[in-house]
């Protein structure tokens, strides 16, 4: 493999949530071997419960903003990662030789809105929040499998 890290992008609906996770762990996690960007379909602004759960686990994402897929524009990825199923739908075709995967995460907003309490809340938040670091963790390998 060569010095020239992989330029991933992580797209979701709203780009406010599941992908801004994404981004920050692979940012975290993966600086060497990953260029991290997110956007979505549409902008719907920074969740906080996302920026909670990921600085409880010790990574901020304050710092980075919502956008949209437009706001990219110019940037070559390798790999875009769809990680909601809208956005898989929704996916717009990528020049050259862009390999686009889906990696489905469950939608912690939508799962929030059955909880009764904060910390129910921020349960599904943190678990989400696991999942994709995992994800994160298997990366870039687990993208020849995909």
């Amino acid at each position: 493999m060569s010095d020239k890290k992989i330029k991933i992008l992580f797209l979701c609906t709203g780009n406010s949530c599941r992908s801004q996770m994404a981004e920050g762990w692979a940012r975290a996690l993966k600086r060497a071997t990953i260029e991290p960007y997110s956007a979505g379909i549409e902008k719907h602004g920074m969740n906080p419960y996302a920026m909670k759960v990921m600085g409880e686990a010790g990574v901020d994402i304050s710092g980075q903003h919502s956008k949209l897929l437009a706001e990219l524009a110019g940037v070559v990825f390798d790999v875009v990662v769809t990680v909601c199923g809208h956005a898989n739908e929704q996916c717009p075709w990528f020049p050259g030789k862009t390999k686009v995967v889906h990696v489905g995460f469950e939608d912690p907003p939508a799962l929030a809105k059955a909880c009764r309490t904060e910390e129910e809340k921020l349960a599904v938040y943190r678990r989400v929040r696991d999942e994709i670091r995992a994800f994160v963790e298997s990366l870039p390998e687990a993208l020849a499998e995909l």
